[in-house]
């Protein structure tokens, strides 16, 4: 079969035929299939793309033949720091480069035969679609949860850009890998600490793997204690979140964050200079660094004290890089002798370790951690620390100095980006009115074509006058716009919701359709983007059902994650090792089905592994040998209509492989769906080579084996279904259904043994009893002659399986 001359008939076919539109008339059997999309990079579609879109095309395929209306769009995360990068490098505009790899991208996925809805496409850098993006940005400063700070935040050395927290890893750059360091900034903010308990309960209701629920609970890190205030001696509170506060009468000094406001008016001339050259070389370190529990502990005195609340002590204020400015308070009590990590700072710095809990029947050496009985506590003495730190902080509380409190690991998402190539902040700076909202009439505020994009570490916005000057919306007076651009993290925290809404010129989305639209039925991307994308997703959701624009609060019911493809050599594909694998060649000389197949029988989805030509060739002679066993099936002629034997282990190997492939592919395990596949061929072949067969079974069977194949390779099912006589499209017909009373077998094999060694096969009734199954077997001619004048001592059995003979 010419694989390329089919491809392209039947990709034209499916276009004209206008084959998979979605009927917005039917969304009572809508199914929202969505892969998360993809950077329009300047590279060719490489063997990830294939893994991804490629199968998930197939899963999207299967519904749409089990009787699905399938919405499955797509698009691309346009904006970015790629194409900008690349234009400082090349001098070609960022615009010029995203639109023309989108092009480009567009024609590589559709010559992969996928079903994408490509009426529905967005694009995050059109202003059509960023206008939007705007307006959400709105939505939340108008409700208070976009706003603007003076705050630490990570910037990178190489991209100079803010960064959120999750796009930090292990103190580098997520993107370019580059050395990450705190940098005090004005920047905006999106308040999704408002909905950390929202989004932890939420987790509880949606089908995602628990890994990734677990990774969003860690990462959100919900924690219950309570707040103490310590009052430094000039009368400025100092804010502490502990979940120990049974230890408080133990607290022998205070800790800042160098990051923390209030360390500069707290460091006196005395100790400025070490304060300010501590704090300089924490900017260097990375968090993961600073918390490391091999890394020896540092701090320096600020030359201030403060008052422990519960017994007026006077307490020594330290900075220390072990303390956060993003967790907490961004401060800490210091109580020695119940943390090990106090213990060892207090025993550096020569600071009074004093004990305040005891063991019960329990060796309570200090550092002593665990909970016990209160010691040398006032008032509180001989409480256990669970019920101390009820009294503690009821006693606090009394006297404005403490609260309960539950804390969260969580900090607001900064989405500032001192980069082009993003959406522009559509705020408004003027001197009289502060930061003012763009008026929705003048949206979308347009990115400038002409600008100097090269990092200074400032906007490149600012540097186009044009650009910046404008008038406040509300007293008309002379006004600049806000320099930067959004975390492109916004950009995709909503786009599920347009894509059914995607030629929509007067809102975002329209609350019915979308209502009727969504949740996404099934979301698939890696698992790298489960504390960044998936949150983000799971806020702006949540926010906007608060609103009232939306019904549903959780964007995505099911999720699933795919592995990765990995080198032949079992590393992770790159181009400095040489082990990148591309799917060109490999469609060149086998074919895009040949391809496909290979990637969803070779590898678990959920796994991924490493690449392998020879299995590609496995592959193309799978196809090679169903072909043949359809042409052969097209040449027989009517035979009998016997129902035997042979005929009932054909229908059970038929059903068999529709209700396995049915329930595999459900889960996604496509290498199992095909094994099962390839089970039932082999079956078809063994049935073929009776000399006196029902033809009409096995053209049935050959029919049900294109409609199983069809979403696994669609233009070979399609030429198959084609050569079988059938009119129209495979993917117009239903996906066999599975005849459950085909699997009850009447007649099973089962081996023989004497004396432990398999000596025969017998076919008898499924329900005989042990003695029954012992008296076929000796009477068989075969095995009677085997045992000839010896005696059977014992008959073992195990049902369905074997007989074992024991002879003497």
């Amino acid at each position: 079969m010419d694989f390329k001359k089919i491809e392209k008939k039947w990709q034209t076919k499916w276009e004209n035929d206008k084959l998979y539109s979605f009927d917005k008339n039917r969304l009572d059997k809508k199914y929202y299939l969505l892969e998360m999309f993809s950077y329009p990079s300047g590279a060719k579609l490489h063997l990830g793309h294939w893994w991804n879109f490629g199968l998930s095309d197939s899963f999207g395929r299967f519904k749409r033949m089990q009787g699905y209306n399938v919405f499955q769009p797509m698009g691309f995360d346009s904006f970015g720091l790629p194409a900008e990068n690349y234009a400082i490098k090349t001098g070609i505009h960022p615009k010029d480069s995203t639109y023309k790899n989108i092009y480009v991208m567009e024609e590589q996925l559709k010559n992969m035969g996928a079903t994408f809805n490509w009426d529905y496409e967005v694009i995050t850098s059109d202003p059509n679609y960023y206008k939007w993006t705007q307006w959400l940005f709105l939505e939340l400063f108008k409700r208070g949860l976009a706003y603007q700070k003076y705050s630490p935040v990570n910037w990178c050395t190489s991209c100079n850009t803010t960064l959120a927290n999750e796009q930090v890893k292990d103190g580098h750059c997520d993107r370019c890998e580059s050395v990450v360091v705190k940098k005090n900034l004005t920047q905006w903010f999106f308040r999704i600490t408002d909905y950390a308990e929202q989004l932890l309960d939420g987790l509880d209701k949606i089908n995602w793997p628990e890994i990734t629920k677990t990774l969003q609970r860690n990462w959100i890190g919900k924690s219950v204690g309570s707040e103490v205030v310590f009052k430094t001696e000039t009368g400025k509170d100092i804010k502490t979140f502990t979940s120990r506060i049974d230890t408080l009468f133990g607290v022998t000094w205070v800790v800042l964050a160098p990051e923390h406001e209030m360390v500069k008016e707290l460091t006196t001339n005395e100790q400025k200079a070490l304060v300010e050259n501590y704090t300089f070389e924490a900017s260097k370190k990375d968090d993961i660094e600073r918390q490391s529990t091999v890394t020896q502990k540092t701090g320096v005195f600020t030359g201030s004290y403060c008052i422990n609340p519960i017994n007026n002590e006077r307490l020594p204020i330290y900075v220390a890089d072990y303390v956060l400015g993003s967790y907490g308070t961004g401060a800490v009590m210091g109580v020695a002798a119940h943390d090990t990590r106090d213990y060892d700072f207090a025993k550096k710095y020569n600071i009074a370790i004093k004990r305040v809990i005891a063991g019960v029947r329990c060796n309570d050496e200090l550092p002593f951690c665990e909970y016990g009985v209160l010691v040398n506590s006032g008032e509180f003495t001989g409480l256990t620390s669970e019920q101390a730190k009820t009294k503690i902080t009821q006693t606090l509380k009394s006297n404005n100095l403490g609260c309960f409190k539950t804390n969260y690991r969580l900090r607001d998402w900064s989405v500032s980006r001192q980069r082009y190539w993003g959406c522009p902040i559509p705020i408004i700076h003027c001197e009289k009115c502060g930061a003012v909202a763009v008026e929705q009439k003048d949206l979308p505020v347009e990115l400038p074509y002409d600008i100097d994009w090269s990092p200074t570490g400032r906007s490149p916005l600012s540097k186009n006058e044009d650009y910046m000057n404008t008038t406040c919306p509300k007293c008309g007076g002379a006004a600049r716009r806000d320099p930067d651009t959004l975390d492109t993290f916004v950009c995709s925290s909503w786009y599920y919701l347009r894509y059914p809404n995607a030629k929509n010129e007067a809102r975002a989305f329209d609350k019915d359709l979308t209502n009727a639209m969504l949740p996404v039925d099934k979301y698939v991307g890696g698992i790298e983007h489960a504390t960044m994308h998936l949150l983000y997703a799971r806020f702006i959701t949540k926010f906007l059902k608060d609103q009232g624009y939306l019904n549903f609060d959780e964007p995505f019911k099911s999720l699933v994650h795919q592995g990765i493809i990995l080198g032949a050599d079992g590393n992770k594909m790159s181009k400095s090792k040489g082990n990148t694998v591309s799917p060109d060649p490999i469609v060149e000389e086998y074919g895009s089905d040949a391809l496909r197949l290979y990637l969803m029988f070779g590898f678990n989805y959920l796994d991924g592994g490493p690449w392998s030509h020879e299995g590609i060739k496995g592959i193309a002679k799978f196809i090679e040998r169903v072909e043949r066993l359809v042409e052969k099936v097209i040449s027989l002629k009517d035979g009998s209509t016997k129902y035997d034997s042979c005929e009932k282990e054909l229908d059970y190997a038929k059903n068999y492989a529709i209700s396995e492939v049915t329930k595999n592919f459900e889960e996604f395990a496509f290498n199992s769906s095909i094994a099962r596949i390839m089970e039932l061929v082999n079956a078809m072949y063994a049935y073929d080579k009776l000399k006196n067969k029902n033809v009409e079974l096995l053209k049935s069977a050959t029919l049900d084996l294109i409609k199983l194949l069809a979403p696994c390779a669609p233009h070979f099912a399609e030429e198959l279904w084609l050569m079988m006589g059938q009119n129209g499209s495979v993917f117009n017909a239903k996906y066999p259904k599975t005849d459950s009373t085909k699997l009850i077998k009447t007649e099973i094999e089962i081996v023989v043994q004497i004396n432990s060694k398999i000596v025969e096969k017998m076919v008898i009734p499924h329900d005989l009893e042990d003695e029954e199954v012992q008296k076929l077997a000796l009477n068989n001619k075969k095995i009677a002659e085997r045992i000839g004048d010896k005696k059977v001592i014992k008959a073992i059995v195990i049902k369905g399986r074997l007989i074992n003979l024991i002879v003497k």
